[in-house]
């Protein structure tokens, strides 16, 4: 397997978004700032207020910057910090998906609008109806498209049951059913959801969801779908454990089994990914916090080959390559 490789060495970036436009690579990830807050588990230290895209056209070629293409201080509902998008194509415009804080500081997610993949991004007067939460993951399905996402922690999910928020947030401890990412299927114009979300569920090899306290295997943040031979691969990270995980399904709401490890831990806490096919080989996007000497609210972009075993399941990466 080939070293991965660091796709932005002059600036901090994470939590890739990856999709092919055109035949050519196309990154939105998120921009890490130095923020000067202590850092805490509610990721207050996280100051990122904007998003650039990338683009090239070979795997080891020239990364293009197409610049600044969406700003926190255009949007007219924000607050602050925007975290991690996704962008979808339908009918000639790109939508972009963006979690930010509102002016309550709840996260809501918004949508932003472009007549090219590489942006600039115009956003919509005000977040989706019924939106919270963090990470969307934009897939697509016979004409049809749905949005993942969710984010434990600072990313605010155990406030919510039922897609109501709670009075005060309630995560499950022990053998309690783990919270799940979340599904919606969007509308027609791309702009709202079309129904209530749902429950990502993931079981194990017998039939049974995951609980909370199988902290190496369940849910916590960056939900991403990727289709293989037929199969769907929902992939997250574990979060406060640290690994990039995958369940296979049979459809895009599942439920998902759980199958194993893509990534074992980076240097540095989140590990955020995208996974996607580009002229016949298969790529894991992610982060790591090396060169910035292990700041866990600084991170790098990086990219390596990934590969699948005979038997469709995915060979797991190394983390740190030291």
């Amino acid at each position: 397997m080939k070293k991965a490789r660091y796709l932005v060495p002059g600036d901090y970036m994470a939590d890739p978004a990856v999709h092919v436009f055109n035949d050519r690579l196309y990154i939105y990830p998120s921009h890490d700032w130095e923020s000067g807050i202590p850092e805490n588990d509610n990721g207050d230290h996280f100051n990122m207020k904007d998003y650039h895209v990338f683009s090239l056209d070979e795997i080891d070629g020239e990364v293009t910057d197409h610049g600044v293409v969406l700003e926190v201080k255009d949007i007219p509902w924000a607050g602050r910090q925007l975290w991690d998008c996704d962008v979808a194509c339908k009918n000639g415009k790109y939508y972009m998906y963006f979690p930010l804080k509102d002016k309550t500081d709840i996260f809501r997610i918004g949508v932003a609008v472009s007549d090219r993949p590489e942006g600039p991004f115009v956003p919509m007067p005000d977040p989706i109806r019924g939106s919270y939460s963090i990470d969307p993951a934009i897939v697509e399905e016979n004409g049809e498209y749905y949005m993942y996402f969710g984010g434990l922690w600072g990313g605010q999910l155990q406030r919510y049951r039922n897609n109501k928020a709670l009075e005060c947030a309630i995560l499950p401890e022990g053998e309690e059913p783990a919270l799940c990412g979340k599904i919606v299927k969007l509308s027609e114009n791309m702009l709202e959801f079309a129904e209530e979300p749902h429950d990502v569920l993931i079981l194990d090899k017998n039939g049974k969801p995951l609980t909370a306290d199988d902290t190496k295997r369940r849910f916590f943040e960056a939900s991403w779908m990727h289709q293989y031979k037929g199969k769907y691969y929902y992939s997250y990270s574990t979060g406060d454990t640290h690994l990039l995980c995958y369940a296979t399904g049979d459809n895009p709401y599942g439920p998902f089994t759980y199958q194993g490890v893509i990534l074992t831990p980076v240097v540095g806490w989140t590990t955020h990914h995208a996974i996607v096919e580009f002229k016949g080989k298969w790529y894991l996007f992610h982060h790591d916090c090396v060169p910035s000497n292990g700041k866990t609210w600084l991170r790098s972009l990086k990219v390596v080959e990934l590969e699948y075993l005979p038997d469709g399941s995915i060979k797991t990466i190394a983390g740190r390559e030291d």
